[in-house]
């Protein structure tokens, strides 16, 4: 930049103020200083900014367009130094959060606020990803925090913790589907398992054992690794499926029959996970903290 954020910085006060003078006394400067200052970044830019035909030296056509610009600038460096500060102190530039749809929380917007408040110049990323994709995921570096339907064992270098919100989930079918004529009666298992199930599959380890406390599984299955696409599948009639409550209530409450089954619904903890083998920064620690603080 040719400019020297000095000059900026005296132009910006000078014209805020209306008065060369009264901004040398509020940067400590000189006035010749302030009209040095101010005139050489006229040069620079080719530009008159004052018209000094007055009493006071106002802006010109000129000058009140720069002057946006200039604020912006200094803005932009003011932004720039809060964060170096904050980088030297520990805080990260970006925090990703991998998330399972089983994580609903009341609390979630509020956290999101909070964060976006002590941290305005932190870079946000989220993932969604399910079971032991979002093991990977952190294990992997790509991500820092993950909230996971609780797993029956992590590997040793992630650590976890049990978040208080639990997420409840149910057996649902599209309104057309056959089963949805049980109404309220309850469907056998039997019955599940010779109707075809959509099934919650992950990339990594996708025919391993999964978590369920009341395993239904059929022979006929469609699957895919979002609950998000299985809800739009069961609204489709293909098939049955697992769904969190939240998610059913949130886009499709008028479009899906929940399936009354032995042990269903039922409530699934969920896990905040974190990589043993990396320091979280200050965003992050916070984040956790929060989280885990119910």
């Amino acid at each position: 930049m040719r400019q020297s954020p000095e000059a900026l910085l005296a132009f910006a006060e000078a014209a805020t103020l209306g008065s060369f003078s009264a901004a040398a006394r509020k940067l400590g400067k000189r006035q010749s200083t302030i009209s040095e200052a101010i005139a050489n970044l006229e040069i620079d830019l080719g530009l008159t900014l004052f018209d000094r035909s007055t009493r006071q030296p106002t802006l010109t056509e000129a000058g009140h367009a720069m002057l946006t610009q200039v604020r912006r600038v200094l803005d932009a460096s003011a932004q720039m130094d809060r964060l170096a500060a904050q980088m030297a102190g520990g805080l990260e530039a970006r925090l990703t959060l991998v998330m399972s749809d089983t994580y609903q929380s009341d609390r979630y917007e509020q956290t999101l606020a909070t964060l976006e408040q002590r941290y305005p110049d932190l870079e946000l990323e989220c993932l969604i990803a399910e079971h032991e994709d979002v093991v990977d995921i952190i294990q992997l570096g790509r991500a820092q925090i993950g909230l996971v339907a609780a797993q029956p064992a992590y590997p040793a270098d992630i650590g976890w913790a049990t978040i208080a919100e639990q997420s409840e989930i149910g057996l649902f079918v599209g309104l057309q589907h056959p089963l949805a004529r049980y109404g309220d009666e309850e469907v056998p298992h039997a019955i599940l398992r010779e109707a075809r199930e959509l099934r919650l599959n992950t990339f990594v380890d996708p025919t391993g054992p999964r978590t369920d406390a009341v395993p239904v599984r059929s022979l006929r299955r469609w699957s895919a690794p979002s609950y998000l696409m299985l809800l739009e599948m069961a609204v489709l009639g293909f098939g049955w499926t697992e769904l969190p409550r939240w998610l059913v209530d949130h886009f499709a409450a008028d479009r899906l029959h929940e399936v009354r089954a032995r042990g269903w619904p039922r409530l699934v903890p969920v896990d905040a996970v974190w990589s043993r083998n990396r320091t979280l920064g200050q965003a992050g620690a916070w984040l956790l903290e929060t989280m885990l603080a119910g």
